[in-house]
Parts: C-alpha cells; structure tokens; sequence
C-alpha cells in the first residue's frame, strides 16, 4: 500500500489498546487511526474516518465483538482481526467468530497480558498486514476463515524436519492428495472437502493453525463432508475417503509401510515461520509418493509450499495452484507459480473436480 494501513483497536482493557497501539507504531506501514473501549464507541468513530483493519476483542460490555463482527460484515466488509483471551481454550464462541468473516487470530492469555502483547508485536503486526491484503469479500462465504499469524522467528527450512535428498519410492499406484494453505484457507478447505466423494484419494492438509483449533476445525468439515475429516495422529493410515489434518503445533510427514501409507505427528522447530509446516508436508509426498502425488496449494499470505511443491513436481507428482480471483490472499500460490513448482492453476471452483480426477 501506497499509504498507511489505518487500524482501529476495540478493546475493553486500556491496557491492552495502548500496548497493541505501542506495538503497531513501530512500523512504519501502520497508523493507529482511533481505539475505542466497546463497539459502540468505535461505530462513532468509524461514522468519521473508516479503517483498513479491526483488531476486536471478543468479551466487552454493550455489544460483545461477535456481534460486532457480524455488524460489519454485513453493512460494509472490513478485515478484522480477533485479539482474545476465548482463543486459549479454542472455544464454540471463537469459531462463531471466524465462521462470521474476521481474517486471522491472536490469542491472549489471561495472565501476563502486557509482557505477552510486548514479545508477540511482531505477530500483530504480520496479522494486520495480512488482514489489510486480504479479499474481505470471499471470505463471506459460508466457511470459517483462518488463524494464520506469521512471525518473525527464524526461518527455517524443511531441511530441520526432513532432509531433502532420498528419492520416492515408486511400487504401488496409491494416489495421495496434499494440500496446503493459510490465510483464507478454512473457508477454501470447507468449500472442497466438502464436494469430495468417498472413493477420492487418501489426503493430508497443512492448515496454518494455532494449537487446539485443528481439532474443533476437522470436527466441522467431518460433519459437513461426505468423506471423514479428523486431525492427524502418528500412524494415522492415509486412505480412500480420508482426509487427515495437521494438528496445530505439530509438523506432519507422509510415510510408506509397505505399499501403505500413513502419516507421522512430530515436534520440531517452525519452518517458514509455521508449524505445521506446508513444505514438510509436501517433501515428505514427494519422497514416499513421488508421481503418486498430487499437490495442491492455496490461498494464504507468505511462501510457506513454494519449495514443497516444486519437489512435488520434479518427483513427477501432479501440481496445483489456486487462482489469484479465488484467493483471499494470493501470496503462497503466486510464490509456486513464480517458482514453476504449479503444472496448473485452477479457480476454487474447479479444484475438487481435480481431486477426484486423481486416481482415474
């Protein structure tokens, strides 16, 4: 942007609005535009001069944020970000949220606050970046949008998880869709899993999510999907109708037994910047799938895929990025198709009738 990100901050706890503001003035993209105790008070102010992005706690008096959120969407659209200490228990209430369109969340303890907002200034800040890229327009469909927050800690490769190196091993004809995606990514996830049968192949998905929410995410999409949905457990067999999600927190391998496969759940440092990790994911297809595979990446903010997915293809795996008019945030696939690791790009649309084409 060619001028200031302008943020609102509504926020119960003058603490919390005057850290988050302290935090955001370091950069120099950002401008705190007006904060405000509860809802109605920041309605007043936005009659005056209407943000880019909304950090919106969820428990305050008068209006809570959900209703808030729900408010603005359906008046005018406007990237929100949800800053609450509900994020720590992963509850109902905070997936009623991001079902009602808010972009990425931070989570806030409810001890520690200040010492914890001062340490995680560089999360809100990429939050709000990402929030400001964001198409806020898509993600009105029905899905839950994402929890992505890239930070800047070492960037690592999957080199810390999955040397690079072996080649694939090529006897059985097992097909094995991997996905990967971040921000805007559980909308786009609902909106294929959900359109996929039951003889689909075998899939694993890196969705960049905190802990606890992969879980309650996976529990939604099994309820809405033909094919089962869970998270991911070491050992897991990957298989027909299956698609297995990457717990939050946790790196995930695919593996081969045999001419079986199935997935391992291990800790380990972030790898661009995430854990799960899309380029883990996606080396690990690539050495035991090789051109059994089938990549594809989506929407999200970052490059998290980009190598994954050109291994994947030097493998002589099947890739796919998603389109630029269908992402949220066209920042992972644009990263692959610059890196040639994307044989196709496809809209959203047209994605799961790839996936079931797979194993024809």
């Amino acid at each position: 942007m060619s001028r200031k990100i302008q943020l609102l901050i509504v926020d119960d706890s003058a603490v919390v609005r005057q850290v988050v503001a302290q935090a955001v003035a370091r950069a120099a993209d950002i401008e705190v535009m007006a904060t405000a105790s509860d809802p109605l008070f920041a309605m007043e102010k936005m009659r005056h001069h209407w943000p880019d992005v909304v950090i919106l706690d969820i428990e305050m008096p008068r209006m809570d944020g959900i209703s808030f959120l729900r408010k603005l969407m359906a008046e005018r659209p406007t990237p929100v970000v949800i800053c609450s200490s509900l994020a720590e228990a992963g509850s109902e209430t905070l997936m009623q949220a991001l079902a009602a369109g808010a972009v990425s969340i931070i989570t806030k303890p409810k001890s520690g606050l200040k010492g914890f907002l001062e340490d995680s200034s560089n999360d809100i800040v990429a939050a709000v970046r990402a929030a400001a890229r964001a198409n806020v327009r898509l993600l009105l469909r029905p899905a839950p949008p994402p929890l992505a927050v890239p930070t800047d800690r070492p960037l690592h490769s999957a080199d810390v998880i999955l040397p690079n190196g072996a080649a694939a091993m090529v006897k059985t004809t097992d097909k094995v869709i991997a996905i990967g995606t971040s921000t805007g990514g559980t909308q786009a996830l609902e909106a294929v899993l959900t359109r996929l049968p039951i003889t689909v192949p075998g899939i694993v998905v890196v969705q960049h999510m905190p802990e606890r929410f992969t879980a309650m995410f996976a529990e939604r999409l099994n309820s809405l999907s033909a094919i089962e949905v869970r998270e991911a457990k070491t050992n897991d067999r990957v298989m027909p109708g299956r698609a297995l999600i990457a717990p939050g927190g946790k790196h995930m391998m695919l593996k081969r037994n045999g001419a079986q496969y199935h997935v391992e759940v291990v800790d380990g440092p972030l790898v661009n910047r995430h854990k799960p990790s899309v380029d883990v994911l996606f080396r690990s297809v690539a050495r035991f799938a090789g051109k059994n595979g089938l990549g594809v990446i989506m929407t999200g903010m970052g490059d998290d895929g980009a190598r994954g997915l050109k291994e994947m293809r030097d493998a002589g795996a099947a890739t796919i990025a998603q389109d630029e008019t269908s992402c949220v945030v066209f920042g992972m696939p644009k990263e692959a198709i610059k890196a040639g690791a994307a044989e196709r790009v496809l809209s959203l649309d047209q994605i799961p009738g790839a996936l079931v084409a797979a194993d024809r």
